[in-house]
Order: C-alpha cells, then structure tokens, then sequence
C-alpha cells in the first residue's frame, strides 16, 4: 500500500505519480490521505490501480478514468466519474450534481444520493446510485444504464436516446420522450448483475424500466411542441 498525503505534497505531484503508473506496475494499491475536499483527485488514470480517498473531495474526482479502480471514503463534489471510459468508482457518501457526464464505459457506485443531472449524456457508462437522484438526471442519456435504488426527481431522462432507466421508488415527472417499458427477462438479468456489482440489496423484480419513446430523433412538426 502506497499512502500519499495530499495536504503535504500538493495536488500536482499526486496526479502525476498516479497517472505515471501502467499496467505492469507493481505499486497497484494506493492510499490518500487529508484529501479534505480538494478538486480533481485522481483524475486521468490508466492503468489497474486501486486508489482509496479518504475523505470526501470536490468536483471532477476521478474524471476521464481507464481501468482503475477509485473509492471514495465519503461524499464528492460535482462531475464524479465525469468521461469515464472503464474501471470502477465507487463513493460511499452522496455526490454532487452531474455524476458520471458523459461516460463511455465503466461502473459507478453512488452509496448515498445523488443531486441533479445524474449520468447527463451518458454513453455507455452503468451507473447504480443505492439512495436517490435529482431532477434532469439522464438528460440526453445515449447507452448504458443508470439504476436508482430510491426515487427519481423531475424530468427523468430528458431527450433520451437509447441509455436504460431503472428505478425502483417514485419518478416525479419524465421529460420528453422518455416512457415506461416493459421490463423483460434480458432486462431483470441485466439489473441482477449491476445491483450485485454495486452491492445493492434490492430485488430487480422491484424496479420499473424507463426508456426513449424516439419521437425526437428527427424533427417532425407534429411533434413541435414537444422540443
């Protein structure tokens, strides 16, 4: 275990030393401490290390991340997990607004609750928040999945494409062109393997499917009204 202490060697030098390490590195565990809210921890990684932050930490925690592995002893500030292409983030606390924007690939693991614009523009990213998620969450979502274990706030999945939408409390209100679906077999089997990769203790036989009614893929003035 490599341990870093972030309040007594800087930001910059962190970011470096962890961004330097590839995948035949043998520094494969490491430790940060005193992180105490600082922005952008962890960003850029690429390689499969395991990074814990212990403590909560600001915006952009984790960003653009490839392969590692990051967990968040605590909660985190806008833009977790924001370009994820794979790995895993994992944060124990709640997470600010937009977690997860834009990601390509990966899981994240929201413990607590997340604000507004959860997974916006999402594609590919599978995202699973145990608590709940604010309004416009999934807006303009394009593949992957974002499951919520508690309630959703307004405008669900705004201008969806084809990202899937799992909730298992209430949904205050669905944007445009997002509908409730079927959820079929391929679809309980999917849940089943994101809730147990998030360690979430909830059935998939408990949630509803949401999705893209794809009334908005082109412009057609009988649907005017609704852009």
């Amino acid at each position: 275990m490599q341990t870093y202490d972030l309040e007594a060697e800087g930001l910059r030098g962190l970011n470096s030393t962890l961004q330097a390490q590839r995948d035949e590195t043998n520094q494969t565990s490491w430790e940060i401490v005193n992180p105490k809210g600082s922005h952008a921890i962890a960003v850029g990684l690429d390689a499969p290390i395991e990074v814990t932050v212990k403590g909560s930490t600001g915006y952009y925690c984790a960003g653009m991340n490839q392969q590692a592995t990051v967990k968040v002893e605590g909660s985190v500030g806008p833009g977790v997990a924001e370009n994820m292409m794979s790995g895993q983030v994992i944060v124990d606390g709640d997470a600010s607004q937009y977690a997860g924007a834009t990601g390509h690939g990966g899981l994240l693991v929201i413990k607590g609750n997340a604000s507004s614009r959860c997974g916006i523009s999402m594609k590919g990213i599978d995202i699973v928040v145990h608590g709940n998620i604010g309004h416009m969450s999934a807006f303009m979502a394009q593949a992957g999945n974002l499951v919520v274990c508690g309630d959703a706030g307004d405008a669900l999945g705004d201008s969806l494409y084809e990202a899937g939408l799992f909730v298992r409390g209430s949904v205050k209100s669905l944007g445009a062109d997002c509908v409730e679906k079927e959820m079929r077999p391929e679809h309980l089997e999917l849940l089943k393997g994101l809730l147990e990769r998030a360690g979430a203790d909830a059935r998939p036989e408990e949630f509803k499917r949401y999705g893209s009614a794809r009334q908005l893929y082109n412009f057609d003035v009988d649907n005017a009204a609704a852009y």
